[in-house]
């Protein structure tokens, strides 16, 4: 079994974070988190010009492009659109998607009762019309589409036909919005136990691209890391010559090896529609959501009284790492869904 990428997917790995690299430094990364919406308005048509949006790309082919969006933040409902919706959706909105002219997102929970993606809901459809609330829609206040998870099934609503009300998040660069349904014109999409299946590997999918964009944002925290701590000098001597700070480079590399090995495993899983999925994906999202939040925590400690500093970008992709570990429930919830796996 062999996990490796291929020639085609390292040079697009290397184009993305070429791309990503030139057009979010990190004083412009910083503007647009503390911008009105959180997103580049200009970068969705670029995104569908490279050939990011196709639907002939494999789920291991965005996985590339999920672990570079980790490593540097990309400002596009480009998760929610690619790893939440577009599975649900039919081969015409997918050209949609495909030419820039659609974004979508997923919209599930509901307020006032457990909100994970495969929990029971009470959004209802009547004669083709949807009624109910949905709340914390990832990238919701810009998505153009909402698929909406009803109590009968899966079901497609334009944004023009809903009440958006943005939230803020604490990460700047990914926000949620509550949405309102009122006798909103729906279409059908799945419904039963179509659904049921539909909407697991949606979760499975989401849970392995959250995975890759953990890996990636860990990366991003050691690189950072290991370049203050040779650049940084006290006593005459590069700061990662110290044990305080050589070993936190060292913790973070093995966290991160292990999260990206399972990450790895469940992009490939999901690419080939493994029996294995589920546990890989639970299993990769839960370590990879932990070690992107211990590498930057070490990160910033490495960097002394700086990493600290609103100026610095650490702390960016720390709320990064906090939304990744949160999406969905917290790890201990898909640990105790491999225990299930392993024991029952």
């Amino acid at each position: 079994m062999d996990f490796a990428f291929s020639e085609e997917q390292e040079q697009l790995r290397g184009f993305a974070r070429e791309f990503l690299a030139s057009r979010y430094d990190d004083v412009r990364l910083a503007e647009i988190a503390d911008s009105a919406t959180g997103v580049d308005e200009d970068v969705w048509p670029k995104l569908a010009s490279m050939g990011w949006l196709d639907q002939d790309l494999t789920f291991l082919d965005q996985a590339v492009l999920f672990e570079e969006t980790g490593h540097r933040p990309l400002p596009a409902p480009y998760f929610s659109t690619v790893a939440l919706a577009a599975p649900a959706l039919d081969a015409e909105a997918g050209k949609r998607i495909a030419s820039g002219a659609l974004r979508a997102t997923l919209a599930w929970a509901e307020p006032g009762r457990p909100q994970a993606l495969l929990d029971p809901v009470e959004t209802s459809v009547s004669g083709g019309r949807l009624d109910g609330v949905k709340t914390l829609v990832p990238d919701g206040a810009v998505a153009d589409l909402f698929v909406v998870v009803a109590a009968d099934g899966l079901y497609a609503v334009e944004a023009a036909d809903a009440e958006v009300t943005p939230r803020s998040t604490i990460d700047g660069t990914r926000r949620v919005a509550d949405v309102r349904f009122s006798s909103a014109p729906a279409r059908a999409l799945a419904s039963g136990e179509e659904a049921r299946v539909l909407l697991g590997r949606l979760r499975d999918r989401a849970y392995a691209a959250l995975a890759l964009e953990g890996v990636g944002v860990a990366q991003r925290a050691l690189d950072l890391l290991v370049a203050y701590a040779r650049e940084r000098e006290q006593f005459g001597r590069p700061i990662g010559v110290y044990q305080a700070v050589s070993h936190k480079a060292s913790n973070v590399y093995v966290r991160l090896q292990e999260a990206r090995s399972l990450a790895y495993w469940a992009a490939w899983c999901v690419s080939e529609d493994d029996e294995m999925a589920r546990q890989a994906c639970l299993a990769a999202k839960a370590l990879a959501g932990s070690a992107a939040v211990f590498a930057c925590e070490n990160a910033i400690q490495g960097h002394g009284g700086i990493g600290f500093t609103w100026e610095h970008v650490l702390h960016r992709y720390y709320k990064r790492a906090q939304w990744l570990a949160a999406f969905d429930g917290p790890e201990r919830a898909q640990r105790a869904e491999v225990a299930a796996f392993l024991l029952d």
